[in-house]
């Protein structure tokens, strides 16, 4: 499946290559445009010290590890959010009888370079970001496994969204709320939300693992709203946990799904 995708995504990347200019341009657009989520944060410690409670630097810390994790996962599986599309136009059947996962032919349709911006800015503020903490280098391992559980609980919902395009051909604005609208949530942190989103995050849809609970390990901070310290160790169960449901739902979609006979 690995070897699969990597076939499927270069072929996409060369036919994309062949038009270098426009890829560079929505590249460095997409990298510009991400960047003025950073300059409303600044524009908001330049009339405060703090927000909900933590410094511009942490602030930075959590919006660049919740950046990357988005990125990577908009870059290599957002594409499933199109199902639709095909559906729609009746091209799936073809998806379908080709000898090829039809997960991965998805998520490689039209791959490519353009959003690499995006990770690119979330990089760069993660890096910034990094050394103006005083963080206790003994809790850095924590650092990569956010990111990589981030990942997972991101491209897991991006999956739920597309098996929902089986029943709902207007699915992906429902999934963006959840996809984009995830990846704007958890930019800030949590204390600037009501004590019942950030339980709703927590406990039903685990956003609060992709940077908010194994950060508070990684910047030694207490658990603003009280919840157990075992929590900031649990992004990979909850990674897992969430990763299996839409393995799940992806297949019950496949098996719903009949042709349009088109």
């Amino acid at each position: 499946m690995v070897r699969t995708y990597l076939l499927l995504a270069w072929t996409w990347l060369r036919a994309s290559a062949q038009y270098p200019i426009p890829m560079i341009t929505m590249a460095l657009g997409s990298f510009v445009l991400n960047g003025l989520d950073v300059a409303a944060i600044w524009v908001i410690f330049e009339h405060t010290d703090a927000l909900g409670g933590f410094g511009l630097a942490e602030v930075m810390f959590l919006y660049g590890a919740a950046g990357v994790s988005f990125a990577l996962a908009d870059m290599l599986f957002g594409n499933v959010d199109r199902l639709s599309q095909h559906i729609r136009a009746g091209t799936f059947d073809a998806v379908l009888i080709r000898p090829a996962s039809a997960f991965v032919q998805m998520t490689t349709d039209r791959f490519g370079v353009h959003r690499f911006g995006r990770m690119a800015q979330a990089a760069v503020v993660l890096g910034i970001a990094l050394p103006q903490l005083d963080l206790e280098w003994g809790r850095a391992w924590m650092i990569p496994v956010m990111i990589v559980c981030g990942l997972v609980i991101f491209t897991s919902i991006f999956t739920l969204g597309g098996a929902l395009q089986f029943l709902l051909t207007d699915a992906p604005e429902v999934a963006n709320a959840f996809t984009y609208g995830g990846s704007t949530l958890t930019q800030y942190p949590l204390t600037v939300y009501g004590g019942d989103l950030v339980k709703a995050v927590t406990f039903i849809v685990p956003l609060a693992f992709v940077n908010w609970q194994p950060g508070l390990y990684v910047l030694d901070r207490d658990d603003p709203f009280g919840l157990p310290h075992w929590l900031r160790f649990a992004a990979p169960a909850a990674a897992l946990i969430l990763a299996l449901a839409a393995a799940l739902a992806w297949r019950a979609g496949i098996r719903r799904y009949r042709s349009t006979g088109s």
